[in-house]
């Protein structure tokens, strides 16, 4: 995940500690100055909790500020806190911010006397069977080993809805420092509300929690499947390659891979795993099925997937994700598919309301090594696709390069991303090698709704928060992630980001939302 600071949305007007008031929070020191706690609190976890320090704020301060702005509304508002953190699990699809903002919320309701929605709150950050383990965890180093009764009983809903034969064996590892069987003794859920089939469930994860060598029971088919196969692995390995029964018996590729990925040829070994792999992890492996020999048949059914623009759509993976997939692949049989998958999830991107300014720098820092150690994308590339992506949507985007003058570059709805990303980033050098933020901003901006600056801010001159009027929305994604950039956040309507990913495309109009009160819930 990407670094981010996100700065105030209007002036700031006070320092010093925070204090709840019935109107919001407010600064003391500073009279009649109330934050919108909804809006920030909104904001705030939308840009995701990273968990590290960020250009003006550390990681602890921010953790700290978001469990305050949590228990403000949760003791004011609790109908709309509850909506948001089911939104923020399965709109949103985040998962560490809503399990945190469950958590926060039910301490400062019991804090304050509140009863009433705590379980509900608890439940409705919860939609993977690991989370109410990781929920567990987190509350227990919070707030210590007791856990009240609201808390058991969202935890148990939360194990009844989600707890099943496929979760157990994908999630309830050695690995998890909480396990299924941890949250089952401590929250007590009534497995035979879920029938028969659950308690037996419930009862073979405390088992095999506790060490005793209990078989599973015979409503368990998958469990049975998944040891009867386990126990191939060494005198049989060749039942591994059934995919049928690797199916039936909830096998991961990575399980299958560690059981018996150097006893079986690979390429026989990925054909057999390919057919109940998640299209992700497909995209992820392309270089592995290629250097493996995989048969242009069973590739075929990969690229079947890719190019199905329904499936892209489910996987919910936006443009960045396909173009590393893209750069990744070695051979030219995935690439047409490619670019097909990531025009069709262009579907994913959320509308931009109104004109959008998109400023990309092409000076020659921004052609440098990835933004991480393992990518092979530039800077300039990464910051290209953002801008060519929401213009090939259709969306009303201006895409700008920029240096130490500027150039346009028009892009028609429907052309391929790929293509103009390769033809954008041609065009470096261009206008100049320099960065010249503010006079490029001077020149370009006609009036835009919202201009988003995509730069490693080594800029002439600092602040460019002032080349453009004050009411209209500036962001900057910051590539560089040096502590001094070319944003003053502390102006009006001045946001800064560090880095991107697909998560961006998300970013801008919620942010917005936030900002205008205008709850997408």
């Amino acid at each position: 995940m990407s670094k981010f600071n996100i700065a105030k949305l209007r002036p700031a007007r006070g320092r010093g500690p925070v204090t709840t008031t019935k109107r919001g929070v407010t600064h003391e020191g500073a009279p009649g100055y109330v934050r919108d706690v909804k809006g920030e609190l909104f904001i705030l976890a939308v840009c995701n909790l990273t968990g590290e320090d960020t250009f003006y704020e550390s990681a602890g301060q921010r953790d700290d500020r978001f469990a305050q702005l949590v228990g403000a509304v949760a003791v004011d508002d609790v109908a709309w806190l509850l909506r948001f953190i089911k939104w923020l699990r399965t709109g949103a699809n985040l998962r560490s911010a809503p399990l945190v903002a469950a958590a926060e919320a039910v301490h400062a309701r019991l804090a304050a006397g509140r009863v009433g929605d705590n379980r509900a709150l608890i439940d409705a950050a919860l939609n993977r069977a690991d989370e109410p383990g990781e929920l567990l965890a987190y509350w227990q180093s919070r707030f210590g080993r007791a856990l009240p009764k609201p808390v058991k009983r969202g935890l148990g809903d939360a194990a009844l809805r989600l707890y099943a034969e496929y979760p157990l064996l994908k999630y309830d590892t050695g690995a998890k420092g909480v396990r299924f069987a941890d949250v089952l003794c401590l929250a007590h859920p009534a497995g035979r509300r879920g029938g028969q089939s659950k308690d037996d469930l419930f009862r073979y994860a405390i088992d095999r929690r506790r060490g005793r060598d209990a078989a599973p029971a015979e409503t368990l088919a998958m469990v049975r499947a998944n040891a009867a196969l386990r126990g191939l692995a060494d005198g049989d390995p060749q039942a591994l390659l059934d995919a049928d029964r690797l199916r039936a018996a909830g096998m991961t590729w990575e399980d299958v891979l560690s059981l018996v990925g150097s006893k079986l040829p690979k390429a026989k070994l990925w054909e057999a795993l390919i057919p109940s792999m998640g299209i992700m992890a497909l995209a992820r492996n392309l270089r592995n099925f290629d250097e493996a020999g995989v048969s242009d048949r069973v590739a075929a059914a990969v690229i079947a997937r890719f190019t199905d623009p329904a499936q892209v759509a489910k996987s919910r993976m936006f443009p960045f994700r396909w173009l590393s997939a893209y750069e990744a692949a070695p051979s030219l049989r995935w690439g047409h598919a490619l670019d097909r998958a990531l025009q069709a999830s262009l579907s994913n991107l959320p509308a931009l309301p109104g004109r959008t300014l998109v400023l990309v720098d092409t000076s020659g820092s921004m052609t440098g090594l990835g933004l991480s150690a393992r990518s092979k994308v530039t800077p300039l590339k990464t910051a290209a696709v953002f801008g060519v992506a929401l213009a090939a949507k259709g969306e009303a985007v201006d895409l700008v390069g920029f240096a130490n003058g500027v150039f346009t570059h028009p892009v028609g709805k429907g052309a391929s991303v790929i293509r103009e990303v390769d033809r954008f980033v041609k065009r470096s050098g261009e206008v100049g090698h320099g960065t010249n933020i503010a006079g490029s901003l001077r020149a370009s901006y006609a009036g835009h709704d919202r201009v988003v600056i995509v730069s490693d801010m080594q800029t002439m001159g600092r602040d460019v928060s002032t080349a453009i009027p004050e009411s209209t929305m500036m962001y900057g994604f910051n590539l560089g992630g040096y502590r001094v950039t070319a944003l003053n956040t502390s102006r009006s309507n001045r946001v800064e980001l560090g880095g991107l990913t697909d998560a961006t495309f998300r970013m801008l109009p919620l942010i917005e939302a936030g900002r205008n009160a205008d709850w997408p819930f």
